[in-house]
């Protein structure tokens, strides 16, 4: 598992307009919200990218970008984005390499039957490229609030909980 302070994993990918996203691009310049969910247009999966995108603008004057990452395809997080109005970056983590290295792909188990599975779970990434807060086996609901007050709380603002 990874742990806040560590230096985040590398990550390249293609999002949903099939251009290359890497953490290279915001180094220096924004904070990352990354977000592993395990798949598109599914109940909490269309809940945590609707309150994500209700918040995009709050991030956005924070100097951060929020982005989603699963193991659909660019196709698939396309149409994800155009039926629901989302705004963030889906990257499409096909080869599972992303999940990996962010330690989220786990054995899952429901109703007696074992598979793997994306363990939802949310990483913030400061300017320089560290993990600033970790978040594994995290709840859709009210989540990308929780998030929001976690970058208010790194640049210093008062936040809800203080």
């Amino acid at each position: 598992m990874l742990e806040a302070q560590q230096s985040a994993p590398m990550f390249r990918s293609y999002n949903q307009n099939n251009e290359m996203i890497s953490l290279a691009d915001f180094a220096g310049e924004k904070n990352i919200v990354l977000y592993f969910y395990p798949k598109d247009d599914t109940p909490g999966c269309t809940i945590e990218a609707n309150d994500f995108t209700k918040l995009a603008e709050e991030f956005a004057k924070r100097d951060t970008v929020v982005i989603g990452v699963s193991k659909d395809s660019c196709d698939s997080h396309t149409q994800f984005i155009e039926k629901y109005g989302l705004k963030v970056d889906l990257l499409a983590d096909t080869s599972g390499e992303l999940c990996e290295s962010y330690d989220v792909w786990r054995e899952k188990e429901k109703n007696g039957i074992k598979k793997m599975a994306i363990l939802r779970s949310t990483f913030i990434i400061d300017k320089q490229g560290n993990l600033a807060d970790v978040h594994y086996g995290v709840n859709h609901e009210g989540h990308a609030e929780e998030m929001l007050e976690k970058i208010k709380s790194m640049n210093g603002e008062k936040t809800e909980e203080q």
